[in-house]
């Protein structure tokens, strides 16, 4: 296979001449990994040093600095072996020699012992809390209406400013009164002109009474003025009711807040002709009321029947009976400054989510809390009571496991489950499964694995209140 024309003399010295030169620079290739390299006759016959150094430089494992001295090396060698004879029968020696050297120093590497990893363990916090459960929910207003007109006609003025504060019973919008006030016109005429028909039957019929006592007037002609007096009362009545149509009407061309709140844009430009009267009349515009304002959140049926069990066993009445407290804040506060009351709580659960709706009710006469607004709130959920708490970077997830790592007397790690509750001063509640003298891992989750040893750090855990 190897195509050698040189003596056994002659190869020891270029051999030893690259062992010199090697020999130098062999204490720098300590961090040299093995690389995987495919050798055949073919190969190592075709193989030049470019390629020899390409594949060590594969490795990624050798600094550039490294390998510029590698390189050197096999220049160097290859140029004094050249003087005493070809390079296609001296590199290969030199090539095969460094495959070698870095394959076994590698496996000197692999075979040095390593100590086991170095993570912070620490007990957790035991201390007395007051758990509260954390919603997310979203204002909404406690009133809104959309404001319409009751009658339809070219819309005439409008009387207020987008987006400002309006009062109940303020003038929002005037539709064109003149077809309306022809209309009451009209029926004040009828109604008098059926006053003036009932008081002229009214005279006949007492006319009638007279002749009749003096047998002057069939039974038959008295009764026909009776028909017709009633009539003529039954004609005014029936004008009046018209006439009050027509003033309803023609009150109505005025389009009033009705609640107070703060309005939306104006949906209607003046000029245009607007339908009113029915449900799909059009918008004028949008009022809403701030003051106070809901703010309206889910909870799940677990949630829901632990509060029940709550009530029963503290004998506390549920939000269901009783108007709760609940505290909230925006998404830019870190404290709970803004405090209410659960004023809602829905008679079913959602049959697609499985989640009840409530609402909780919040002052709002600074006007803070816009309908659709974000907020986190907080509600009561048991007594004062002694917990164990970690913080949640100690926590790790198993599909939909909860784990921690606990750190033995002996410096074995063990997976243990764990029952988790609510966030308190920024650290997880544990209900079940870890106790308050076990040492669980805070630091270096993942260079820790179950039932294997590690070296542990003695550190410790700080919860936001002590931190404060």
């Amino acid at each position: 296979m190897l195509r050698c024309n040189f003596g056994v003399r002659r190869y020891a010295l270029i051999f030893g001449r690259f062992l010199h030169d090697f020999a130098e620079y062999v204490l720098k290739f300590r961090h040299l990994a093995i690389f995987c390299f495919v050798v055949n006759s073919q190969v190592l016959q075709s193989i030049d040093h470019n390629s020899c150094y390409a594949a060590l430089r594969y490795t990624k494992r050798i600094s550039v600095s490294n390998f510029r001295i590698m390189n050197d090396v096999i220049h160097r060698s290859i140029s004094r072996a050249n003087r005493h004879d070809s390079m296609t029968t001296t590199v290969l020696p030199i090539r095969l020699l460094l495959i070698f050297v870095a394959a076994f120093h590698t496996q000197a590497i692999a075979q040095q012992p390593s100590g086991p990893p170095t993570v912070s363990v620490a007990q957790p916090v035991f201390k007395k809390v007051t758990e509260w459960d954390e919603f997310t929910g979203r204002f909404v207003a406690k009133e809104r209406v959309d404001v319409r007109a009751r009658v339809s006609g070219y819309l005439e003025s409008v009387h207020f400013n987008e987006g400002q504060i309006v009062q109940a019973g303020q003038l929002l919008f005037i539709v064109d009164q003149r077809p309306f006030a022809a209309v009451a016109e009209g029926a004040r005429a009828d109604v008098q002109s059926a006053a003036t028909r009932l008081k002229r039957a009214q005279l006949e019929f007492e006319r009638g009474q007279r002749l009749q006592s003096s047998r002057a007037m069939s039974k038959e002609t008295m009764e026909e003025r009776r028909a017709t007096r009633d009539a003529a009362r039954a004609e005014v009545a029936a004008a009046r009711a018209k006439l009050s149509t027509a003033e309803l009407d023609l009150g109505f061309t005025e389009v009033h807040a009705p609640l107070t709140g703060r309005s939306s844009s104006i949906k209607v430009d003046v000029g245009n002709l607007i339908s009113g009267g029915a449900a799909d009349s059009t918008v004028l515009t949008t009022i809403v009321s701030l003051d106070p304002i809901e703010l309206e959140f889910e909870g799940s049926e677990s949630e829901m029947l632990r509060y029940m069990r709550t009530s029963q066993v503290y004998r506390k009445p549920t939000s269901a009976e009783n108007a709760n407290p609940v505290q909230a804040r925006l998404i830019d506060e870190d404290q709970w400054r803004h405090k209410g009351f659960v004023t809602f709580l829905d008679n079913q659960l959602d049959f697609n989510t499985g989640t009840i709706r409530a609402r909780a009710t919040f002052p709002n006469k600074d006007r803070l809390f816009l309908p659709g607004m974000f907020a986190r709130m907080r509600m009561f959920a048991e007594e004062q009571h002694d917990a164990i708490l970690v913080p949640e970077s100690a926590i790790v997830a198993d599909q939909a496991r909860k784990m921690v790592m606990v750190v033995g007397a002996d410096n074995i790690v063990e997976a243990r489950n764990v029952q988790l509750g609510p966030l308190v001063d920024g650290l997880r509640v544990i209900r079940e499964g870890l106790n308050r003298e076990e040492r669980i891992i805070i630091n270096g989750l993942m260079r820790a694995r179950p039932r294997s040893p590690v070296t542990s750090k003695a550190a410790a855990i700080l919860d936001s209140a002590n931190a404060q």
